[in-house]
């Protein structure tokens, strides 16, 4: 039996309604990586901070704290925030002593 001529047109645009969501699923699986990737990269600097600063020790740790879901709240059971290591503190040269005068 031969094709008609709306049926050809018909198989046509299921074809190309498949191809546009599968195009459609494509770039929202890419920008779902994109979103992940910038997550993992803010989440290691923040933690890099908070490594280095106290305030942003303070800060991850009310994060943590203060996560909405049970299930995020869950993976940080048994987790340690960082805590700002400390460093010796260079001793700044005052002109004033470095005269001679007491």
């Amino acid at each position: 039996m031969a094709e008609t001529e709306l049926e050809r047109a018909e198989k046509r645009y299921a074809q190309a309604k498949a191809r546009l969501q599968g195009l459609k699923n494509r770039e929202a699986t890419r920008q779902r990586k994109l979103d992940t990737r910038r997550k993992v990269i803010l989440g290691g600097a923040l933690l890099d901070l908070a490594e280095r600063d106290s305030s942003a020790a303070a800060m991850l740790d009310r994060l943590v704290r203060n996560l909405a879901r049970e299930q995020d709240r869950k993976a940080f059971a048994d987790w340690t925030a960082p805590s700002p290591t400390l460093s010796p503190v260079p001793i700044a040269n005052d002109a004033a002593d470095d005269d001679g005068a007491s």
